[in-house]
Order: C-alpha cells, then structure tokens, then sequence
C-alpha cells in the first residue's frame, strides 16, 4: 500500500470547518462498491510514525474499540473447551446418554468441521452487512446449539448443537482480526489481535472450573449468558469499521467513526486526512477487475500470494500435529491417558490458566521479537517436554515409576511452549504475509484449510493411541513433529518482524527458501519512504 503524505495546506483545506470543495469531494459516495480489504490495511497508518510519542488517552478510544470487538473469543474458548468436560462424563457408566469412542471424536472435532464452511459465508457476511454485525450475528447460532446441547436426550442432539456452536469459531474471531486490522495503530496491533486468544483462554479457564464442580448440562444453561457480553461492549465502544463503510457509499458515516476512534488525538485534522487517503486507495483499486474469480486467478499466478499460502499451510499442520489443540478439545481425558492421582479437571483449569498468561506475556514478545526466533524457541521447548513427559507416562503405564508430578509439569510446560510460538503466530501471519489485494479471499482460503487440518487431527486422536501404543507413544509423536517445524521454519519462513508490507511482498516474489534468499534485493524505496505505518 502507498501512502502519500499530505502537505499542510492541503490538511488545512480537508478541516470540516472550512466547508471546503474538497471536504465534500471527500463525503461524496464512491461510483462503485469495493470490499473494504482492497480500501486499506489500515487507515491509522497514515497518522503513524515509529518515533513518535503516544499518549495512553490518545489511543484508548481504539484500544477498547479493538477489545470489544475481540471478545467474541471469550464464546470461542467456552464452545472449544466444552468437549474436554463433556466426554468424559457422557462415557461414564451412569450417563443417560451413552458414546462410543468413535462418537466422542466426532463430539470433539465437529465444531472444527464447520469453520471450512462457515468461513466462507463469513467472508461473504463480512463484505456484506460489516465486520461487527458478522460477529453479532453469530450469536443467534450459538444460542440456539447451547439450548439444544442442554436440552439434549440423544446424542443426535449434542451434535447438531455442537455443529451450531461451530459457527462462533467461524463467525466471531475473523471478522475481529479483519476489524482490528483497520482500525488499530500499526504498533498496537500485534498485541490487539492477541487479546483475542487471551479472552479464548479465559473461556477454557471458566468451562473447565465449571466442569470441575457441575454437570455438562448445567454448564450448557450458563454457556447460553457468555455472548450477551461481547454484543453490548460492541455497541458500546466499537464503530463500524470506517473502511467497509466507505467501501458501501457511505463517506459521512466513515468520517463519524473516524472522528470517534481519534477523539483523543490532539493532530488537527486526523480523521479527514484518513478519510483523504481511503477514497485516493479506493479510487485506484476500482479501475481493477475485482470479481471473486478474477482476483483468484490473479493469486494463483502471483508468488507474493500463494508461496505465503504454502507456508502457511504447512506451519498450520506443524502446529496440528504436534498435539496443541488436541490437548485442549481432550484435555480431561488427556490427563487421564497420561497416568497418575492427580485431578484431570484441575490440571485443564491450570493449563487454561497457564495459556491466558503466556499468552499476555506472547503479546509483548510479538512486539519485541522476531517470529522466526519465537517459533524455533516454541517448538523446540514442546519437543523437549513431550519427550520428558512421553518417557514418564510409559513408566507409570508398565509400573516401573509411581505416580509423579513430571508428566503433568512437562505438560503445562509444553502448553506454555506452544503459545508463545507454534500456536499462536500462524494464526496471526494471516494477516500480514498476504498482499493487500488478495488478503481478504487468502486469508479465508487459508483459514478454512486450516480448520480441516485441526478436524483432522482432533478426529484421529483416539485410534492415534491405541494404533501408537498408548499416550507416551504419542506425546513422542507431538515431539517429533514439533523438531520438524524447526527445520521448516529455519529454511522457509521469512522474518516479518518490523517489515514494511511492501518488502515482504518483494521477498516473496524474488525468494523461496529463506537461507537462499537474495539480500541485495532492493525494497520499494518509494513505499518505504511514505509508507511507515505498513509495519507489521
């Protein structure tokens, strides 16, 4: 994205107060709708400068925008740790309902299932009727599924309302990525976008305590309450993303939530030089053929576009397969495989825990350090306790150690590992190796295969074990796949850290391997010098 600096008189001209031509140049709707992704990356960039200083007024009205919109996760962990209370008290003895071990597998991963398809009508919502209301949206499904999971008398029941709840992993984090995108402060947005996963980490942390001292269905009644908070901070403290505003006609309502989210900012005349820029970036996109299949083809052929799809895709099925979610859609019975007196539903409340804090702490890292750094840190320290853990569990399993602490430790451990790198960095590079033109349709693209990676693992899970030889010989598997990550990541993945957009397109178009890459490549010097917000 280019962004071209405005002179002083020009800014003086866009002031509201001046009723100037050019004010209602900028209100004027546009000949043509475009989806708001191809407008901006984020229309606060043009106001970003990385010396800056930033006052905590100035950009609370964004930080609470932002938060607000990612709080639909907090549903998202109470729809995803369900299964880990849930399955072990329908295969108790005394269940009214009874499963199989296969029917349990399909109680995990069908909420997995439905992002694939959810995403799609996501991406299409999201252009549609707006990022916010996306996410509202999603309640109406979520609701529903919950009253008929506790409400249920067969198993039929469980899964259809767990194939409803499905749709809150499709519906509600996207649209909150895509939002925050637009509206957060390129330094900010790093730590923005984690928030989400920390509010997911705190719905584990209250279904599992819940699970811990209730019944699944009791714990299926409250789950109905956990929507109604996100919906009401949204409508309260988040605007409707200024760029799929413009992107409907709708320039005065942008300019409104612009001047909202930088009512703090003491710049004269901020929110008109951003309006400036998203119609001079809309006006240059509109003489491109933008229909779905036109901009498909154009990915296909374009190397900044599907080399970061591969990649991703690949770090996506690391991250499966080296056992991070399926630690959490099983954690109970997890525990359970793994061997000792310890209380299972205690240690998912402490691995719940454990992610939320690592996953604040992950928030400071992004902004600090590099991704490459961070993902060989992660995963070498899952492999390390997976075997540790591994090697316990198959002693306690033939009787040759009494029950210990180690396995349980090298767990959390493991967990702990997993956030700071493999878990949560691919889901965040999303957003940012895509080129702007295709971001919208690749990241659904790429989000969608991702959640048939993770059904495919949760599925397999159970005859994994047996076929494997018990939980040790699993917990090797994760270990193993996790010290293969390293050595992809090392030869493939880029170093996005500080990166203007621009350069990481110029890399993907003259590289493939990382350690072969040409370093005398030269960067869109132009973009560069006018661009600083495009730091990712």
């Amino acid at each position: 994205m280019t962004t071209t600096s405005l002179k002083p008189e020009e800014t003086k001209q866009l002031n509201p107060k001046d009723g100037s031509k050019q004010q209602a140049e900028l209100l004027s709707p546009s000949s043509q709708e475009e989806p708001a992704s191809q407008i901006a990356a984020s229309y606060f960039d043009i106001s970003f400068q990385p010396n800056e200083q930033v006052t905590l007024n100035s950009v609370l009205p964004q930080i609470f925008a932002c938060v607000s919109a990612a709080s639909f996760h907090f549903p998202v962990g109470v729809v995803v740790a369900f299964s880990a209370i849930l399955i072990p008290q329908l295969e108790h003895e005394r269940s009214d309902i009874k499963v199989t071990k296969e029917e349990t597998a399909w109680i995990a991963s069908l909420v997995v299932l439905v992002v694939p398809v959810g995403a799609l009508i996501t991406g299409y919502l999201v252009d549609k009727i707006g990022r916010l209301n996306t996410i509202r949206l999603c309640a109406v499904p979520y609701i529903v599924g919950w009253v008929l999971i506790a409400s249920a008398s067969t198993l039929k029941m469980i899964l259809i309302g767990r194939f409803l709840t499905g749709f809150t992993l499709a519906m509600g984090p996207s649209p909150a990525v895509v939002y925050i995108t637009e509206v957060a402060r390129p330094d900010l947005r790093g730590a923005l976008i984690c928030t989400g996963p920390f509010m997911t980490s705190v719905g584990m942390v209250v279904i599992y305590s819940l699970g811990a001292v209730m019944d699944w269905r009791s714990v299926a009644w409250i789950s109905i309450i956990f929507c109604l908070g996100p919906i009401i901070f949204m409508y309260i403290f988040s605007p409707e993303s200024p760029a799929w505003l413009l992107s409907k006609g709708h320039a005065d309502k942008a300019l409104k939530s612009l001047v909202y989210l930088a009512r703090n900012d003491k710049q004269g005349g901020l929110p008109e030089r951003q309006l400036a820029e998203m119609r001079k970036e809309n006006d240059q996109n509109q003489s491109k053929n933008n229909n779905v299949f036109a901009r498909l083809g154009r990915a296909v052929c374009s190397p900044n576009c599907y080399k970061p799809f591969i990649i991703l895709i690949c770090l996506f099925t690391f991250q499966q397969f080296s056992g991070i979610y399926i630690t959490i859609f099983y954690a109970v019975t997890f525990f359970q495989d793994v061997g000792g007196d310890f209380n299972p539903y205690m240690s998912t409340v402490f691995i719940g825990v454990v992610r939320g804090l690592v996953g604040l702490l992950t928030s400071y890292l992004l902004r600090k350090f590099g991704r490459r750094p961070l993902f060989i840190f992660s995963s070498f320290g899952m492999a390390v306790s997976m075997a540790i853990s591994g090697y316990y569990t198959r002693l306690i399993a033939l009787g040759e150690s009494e029950s210990s602490l180690i396995p349980i430790t090298c767990i959390l451990l493991y967990m702990s590992f997993g956030v700071t790198g493999l878990m949560t960095i691919p889901w965040t590079m999303t957003a940012e190796l895509y080129p702007l033109e295709y971001r919208g349709l690749a990241q659904g693209m790429t989000i969608s295969v991702a959640h048939v990676i993770m059904f495919t693992a949760v599925q397999i899970y159970r005859p994994m074990s047996e076929a494997l030889g018990g939980a040790f010989a699993v917990q090797w598997l994760f270990g193993g796949v996790s010290l293969l990550s390293i050595v992809f990541v090392l030869l493939f993945l880029p170093e996005t850290h500080k990166k203007m957009l621009s350069e990481i397109q110029d890399y993907f178009t003259h590289n493939t391997v990382y350690l072969l890459r040409d370093k005398n490549v030269p960067t869109n010097t132009n973009s560069t010098a006018t661009n600083n917000n495009a730091i990712v």
